[in-house]
């Protein structure tokens, strides 16, 4: 009887697991909306059935940086004998023109003509020879005691050549050997360089009054 029993508790507990197993799960949990109420899910483009990545468009040259330069017209303006002079025209025509650069140059001006009897071989020589101008009632000269130019005979330094020409005639016709050089100095000039605006009629002068000592020309574009 007892055997009997405890078999039908087994039956039953073995019947009672498999309908757990079969009919006890939880229902999965409801996992909330990915998106706000009308607002469209997005996907991946690999989500997409179908979909394909669209080729892009071939881009073609790309235009020069300054088509017009073909057309340009420029003109430079100096020379200005300071970097003072040359800023001052800058800063009056910049706003007027399209581009402007500035570039500095060497120039030969002229400091006078000097007349002169070449250097003697010593100092007594040179010495001896002034005397002999003296004697002849030639006055404005000086001896060159010291330097690249010592023993040489200075016969006045002009600002004019006629006036040197003449000097050296003089000297010359009393028998001496005179000679003349100019003097040159090397300096720094400044050009101003622009480019004339499109519409034309473009003159310095409206923004540089009174430069008269000025020079314009035309040069190659930048």
């Amino acid at each position: 009887m007892f055997y009997r029993l405890l078999f039908v508790l087994l039956v039953a507990l073995n019947i009672g697991v498999a309908a757990w197993l079969l009919f006890g799960h939880a229902p999965a949990p409801s996992w909330p909306p990915a998106t706000d109420p009308g607002v469209p899910e997005l996907k991946l483009l690999s989500e997409r059935a179908g979909d394909q990545p669209a080729a892009a468009k071939p881009q073609g040259p790309l235009p020069p940086a300054n088509e017009a330069a073909a057309d340009d017209h420029c003109q430079s303006l100096g020379p200005f004998p300071t970097q003072v002079d040359m800023r001052a025209a800058m800063q009056a025509l910049t706003p007027h023109v399209p581009r402007i650069q500035f570039r500095e140059e060497e120039a030969h001006q002229s400091r006078g003509f000097w007349v002169y009897l070449p250097a003697l071989s010593s100092r007594d020589a040179a010495l001896a020879t002034a005397r002999s101008l003296s004697a002849r009632n030639v006055r404005d000269y000086y001896v060159v005691t010291a330097g690249d130019q010592q023993n040489t005979i200075s016969l006045g330094l002009f600002h004019d050549r006629g006036n040197a020409e003449r000097r050296k005639a003089e000297i010359a016709a009393l028998g001496f050997n005179a000679q003349m050089n100019e003097r040159v100095e090397t300096l720094p000039v400044y050009w101003v360089d622009y480019v004339l605006p499109a519409k034309g009629g473009f003159d310095w002068r409206t923004w540089l009054p009174g430069r008269n000592d000025l020079q314009s020309g035309n040069v190659d574009c930048f």
